[in-house]
């Protein structure tokens, strides 16, 4: 029987330590908001039972690998996934399940199944949310920090072309979310135009 809790302990902990303090947005609040968002989307879609738990296994390792790297974390979020699950009770089955959740937030998004379009759709909750302006202030200067970005008008073309390549993949967020998303969309065409 997999100890869900004692996974949930464990990485937790390990964000709470590990994590870099320039992940201004991917920090530990950015992984407990996609666990709330996953919980509420997935209960929405009919997840219950063993894949739900798995999907919040899923939600809490998803970003892990920041704090091994920032290109390709969502690889070495697996292996840290591949790596210490097992010691909880998890079987290879789960294991790949919850790797196949990590890898479909890969941007660009491309989930297979409703548990990999609820973690995807999680993720990415903000965007259709109030909070957007707030999350999305960490995140410019995160992207600042690391060098992928150098200015404004850069951050906001990178901000057009991501919400104009995204779409939610649940019914549940495309009710719930797109609307707003479209409408902070329009505020980021605007700032564009503003020059």
């Amino acid at each position: 029987m997999a100890d869900y809790t004692g996974a949930e302990q464990f990485i937790l902990q390990k964000l709470e330590l590990e994590l870099s303090t320039q992940l201004y947005y991917h920090s530990i609040h950015h992984t407990l908001d996609v666990l709330q968002a996953a919980i509420v989307i997935g209960k929405s879609e009919s997840v219950t039972g063993h894949e739900l738990s798995l999907l919040r296994i899923a939600a809490l390792f998803h970003d892990s690998g920041f704090i091994y790297q920032y290109k390709g974390h969502e690889e070495r979020g697996c292996v840290l996934a591949k790596e210490n699950l097992p010691g909880f009770g998890f079987t290879l089955d789960d294991v790949g399940v919850v790797c196949g959740m990590i890898m479909a937030t890969a941007v660009p998004q491309k989930p297979q199944n409703i548990l990999e379009q609820v973690i995807c759709d999680a993720d990415l909750d903000y965007l259709g949310r109030d909070e957007y302006y707030e999350k999305s202030e960490k995140l410019y200067r995160e992207f600042m920090a690391y060098g992928i970005i150098r200015n404004k008008p850069e951050w906001n073309a990178l901000q057009l072309h991501f919400f104009e390549s995204h779409h939610y993949h649940t019914a549940f967020s495309l009710r719930e979310r797109e609307p707003l998303k479209q409408s902070h969309l329009e505020d980021i065409k605007k700032d564009i135009s503003a020059g």
